[in-house]
């Protein structure tokens, strides 16, 4: 355990998602069992460069493992991506006496915090929350199966109407730049097709996947579109195509928004939370700093944060060929 390290700090940045509050109560609760101070800073790079800190022990984080968003808050800050807005962070740091800090949050908060680490050799570990598990290195966000469960869940409440009124439905979910969501959701929940950022489905092809499942018998159909689809088309210029080109269909279009982050966590994002809360802390304590916490194959790992911001996540393949034969 390295000696200069005596007190941690942890803050939440950027969107939020089911399971931060799980990840605060873990840095919390391992620094007090190693015998090391915390210090949780609100409202993120904002409260860093303000000096919105407040030291926490392990009583700080009771009754809030279950609960989604965070309790630090979350604000995007302009100051922070400025040489003078680090300065101040820095000197609110020194100020406070924290060696050290946690931040949980997207490629955005990690992208501030190596740059930080580069400027003034300050020790900092990355974990991954966000929704969309979009960062390279973790083979799931925390936030991430959280979402995707109450996607499925909205999608079933809407085949419910939808299968009462013979309609057809597009449900668009969140996902600008990748498809997880929409995929996984989209074979999960039975959708007879889904549209996502990696594949260019092409308008062609949904009409005529529309027209067979009419053919076959289907009375209702669920449509899933990743906010970022290929197509070209908004899920609102979507519904007027289908209208247009097959007027047998009464489409509605259902946009879930920002429901998507909210709600508890699930069991496995707050496991996943728990053990990635006590890796990061262990890891800033071994000396080690400019990482990411992730888990892949089932074990914790530490991924090079410059390299978490600058990879690609892959979507599934095989599950793309699923979900084809799915929707036959």
């Amino acid at each position: 355990m390295s000696s200069v390290i005596k007190k941690i700090a942890v803050l939440t940045s950027g969107g939020d998602s089911p399971g931060m509050n799980a990840a605060i109560r873990s840095v919390v609760r391992t620094c007090a069992y190693l015998k090391v101070d915390c210090v949780a800073i609100y409202r993120g790079y904002q409260g860093m460069i303000e000096g919105d800190f407040k030291v926490m022990d392990a009583r700080s984080v009771n009754n809030i493992i279950n609960k989604g968003g965070t309790i630090l808050k979350s604000a995007r800050c302009n100051d922070f991506r400025t040489p003078e807005g680090r300065k101040k962070a820095h000197d609110q740091l020194v100020k406070a006496g924290i060696d050290a800090f946690v931040v949980i949050g997207g490629d955005g908060s990690f992208t501030g915090a190596m740059i930080f680490n580069k400027e003034y050799n300050f020790p900092i570990i990355g974990i991954p929350g966000t929704i969309d598990n979009d960062i390279f290195g973790t083979t799931f966000t925390l936030g991430y199966d959280t979402a995707l469960n109450t996607v499925v869940e909205c999608i079933d409440k809407i085949r419910d109407t939808a299968s009462s009124h013979n309609r057809l439905f597009f449900v668009e979910v969140m996902g600008r730049d990748v498809g997880h969501i929409a995929l996984n959701a989209g074979v999960g929940a039975g959708a007879e097709e889904i549209l996502i950022p990696e594949e260019n489905l092409g308008l062609d092809r949904l009409l005529e996947s529309l027209k067979r499942s009419k053919e076959s018998g289907k009375s209702s159909s669920i449509v899933i579109v990743a906010e970022g689809d290929k197509s070209g088309k908004n899920v609102f210029e979507l519904k007027e195509y289908v209208e247009e080109h097959l007027p047998i269909y009464d489409v509605r279009v259902s946009v879930l928004g920002h429901m998507q982050r909210g709600g508890a966590p699930s069991c496995y994002d707050r496991v996943l939370a728990s053990r990635m809360g006590v890796k990061a802390v262990e890891a800033l304590l071994e000396g080690k700093t400019s990482l990411m916490v992730g888990i892949q194959d089932n074990q914790i790992t530490l991924t090079p944060i410059e390299k978490a911001i600058k990879g690609h996540t892959k979507i599934d393949k095989e599950l793309i060929r699923v979900s084809e034969i799915m929707t036959t």
